[in-house]
This record gives C-alpha cells, structure tokens and sequence, in this order.
C-alpha cells in the first residue's frame, strides 16, 4: 500500500506537497489549510511511518520467537535496515528537491535509486515471512547453475523495473495527448532525455518476461521430491507466469490509454506482486536441502511456543 501511494504522489506530482521539508510538513507538524498536493504527500509520510512501527515490531518479535543465527532475525534485521534506507533516500528527494516538476537526470538517479531500495526492502519482509512459516534457508553451494540463473532473473527484474520507474516519470512530466503524439516524442532526436528512454521500457519488459516463462519451470524442476510445504513450487510458478501476462496486459493498455494514473498504479502493484513472487520461487529453488524440514519446522514452533508463554 505504500509503495503504491508512493507512486500516486509521483505521478499526481504532489511530491513537493510538504515544500522542501521533512519530517515536517511545510515547516509544521500538522500543516494548516493544506492543499490537496500537501494531503496527498502528507498520507504517505503517514503510512511509511506506520510501516516503519510495524518493521520494528517485525523485528523485536522475531529476536522473542527465534535463536540465534536463525534466519528470521536476519530477515527482519536487514527489513529494519532497509526501511531506514528508505525512509532516508525518501528525505533526500524532498530535502534537495527532486520531486515535481523536477526533470534532471539526478532525479531520474534517485527515483532509481529509490526503487531498487524498496523492491530490496520487500524482498527481506518476503523471505522474514517465509522463513517465520516454516520455509527452509537457502544454500548455493551445490546449486550453483539455479543461483546463476535465479541472480540474473532477479538481477534483470530490478532493472526492467528501474527502466519502468523512469518511464513513468517521463510520462508525467511529459504527457502525450495521442498516440501519435507520443510515438512522434519518442523519437523525436531533440526529445528530452526521460521521453527517448520511454521506447526501452517495452522491449525490456517483454524480454524479461519470457525468460520468466521460460526459468519458472525449471526452477520447480528443481525442488527434490519429498519436500512438500506450502505453497508449492507449482503453485507458485504458475502464480508468477500468470502475473507476467497480466503485466504485460496492463503495459499494452498503458501505451494505448495514455498512461492514466490509476493504470500507473495498478502496473506498480503488477510489479511488486511479479517481484514478490520471483523472489518466493527463489527461496523455494535455492532451499536447503540438507536441512530437516520437519526438524526445523519443530524448531521454529517450540521457539514460538516459549515466546508465546512469555518464558
């Protein structure tokens, strides 16, 4: 939900709602008479924050319910670690004042930036709840050719990702009024740089989204049998092949539609939700398999059954 309101003060370009300040809003705790674009900034300072209270719980109950070593403090350590990144380079955008009508490509830099850290961000709170559900860690050695393909996979996400969050920042400050128009902007040799890199996001997409078609299979050829724990590699490959062609439904209404804002958002979530699930279909591939699934299953629940207790 933040992550997506994030994107709706983008590309309604309320960024500088709150001015040049941060953590107040507009020199003040509780700004008065607000205008839309500071409501608009300022509900999502509001529920970062509350994400943040919620990281930090994440984080003290899982030194309570774990030992240590395990795999769910990590998790929720490098979540609380990552946050605070966040919330920093979220500071920085407002503080050096890359937000509205802004077009450097030091903003293009930060927005870059700023996307990578949060899909980083859910990647961790993905895997803390794996691991706190009973998944087993990951090991690369003897795996080696699935951790290559999986660090590509992931690697090549990150960037489509970042390619897309640029151009949807070109889409907002540099609005088409037709389709033509906007094919005319795109190559266009004199075109500011946010529009020419506009025509990249697509084929990079489309690229990407067959080798997720492709790799989703074999990944799940790769859980050895009698490893059943849910959900299982099935259901999540399925789940992320599904999602890409969807994406890649929600990208082509993008283009025709003019890139409105609500589809802006709902291609956002599309992404985190492909994110999300690749990095779960990861954590599936990459299990360690020398690891007793039952007895680290009972682990975890006798550690949750002592900090339940209070012992």
């Amino acid at each position: 939900m933040v992550v997506v309101w994030g994107g709706f003060v983008r590309a309604s370009g309320s960024g500088a709602g709150c001015g040049s300040h941060w953590p107040l809003c507009n020199g003040t705790v509780v700004p008065r008479d607000p205008s839309v674009a500071t409501l608009i900034e300022l509900a999502h300072r509001i529920t970062s924050g509350l994400a943040l209270i919620l990281v930090i719980m994440l984080l003290v109950w899982s030194f309570r319910s774990s030992r240590r070593g395990s795999p769910v403090r990590q998790g929720a350590v490098l979540s609380f670690v990552f946050i605070l990144l966040e919330a920093a380079i979220g500071a920085g955008l407002v503080l050096l004042e890359k937000v509205g009508e802004d077009s450097s490509l030091a903003r293009a830099a930060w927005l870059a930036g700023h996307l990578v850290n949060t899909f980083i961000l859910l990647a961790c709170l993905t895997l803390t709840a794996w691991w706190a559900s009973g998944g087993l860690p990951m090991r690369v050695r003897g795996v080696k050719r699935s951790a290559w393909i999986a660090g590509f996979l992931l690697a090549a996400t990150l960037i489509v990702s970042v390619t897309g969050a640029v151009t949807a920042l070109g889409d907002t400050l540099f609005p088409a009024t037709s389709l033509a128009q906007g094919f005319q902007q795109d190559f266009f040799p004199a075109a500011h740089f946010l529009i020419r890199l506009r025509v990249l996001h697509p084929a990079f997409a489309v690229a990407l989204g067959l080798c997720l078609l492709v790799a989703a299979p074999g990944f799940v050829a790769r859980v050895p049998e009698g490893t059943a724990f849910p959900p299982s590699p099935v259901t999540i490959a399925n789940a992320l092949s599904a999602l890409v062609l969807v994406q890649w439904a929600a990208g082509i209404a993008n283009v025709l539609l003019l890139a409105p804002i609500w589809l802006q958002l709902v291609h956002l979530l599309l992404a985190d939700l492909v994110w999300i699930t690749l990095v779960l279909l990861t954590a599936r591939a990459l299990a360690d398999r020398r690891r007793d699934r039952k007895g680290f299953r009972t682990a975890l629940s006798r550690d949750l059954t002592i900090a339940g207790s209070g012992q």
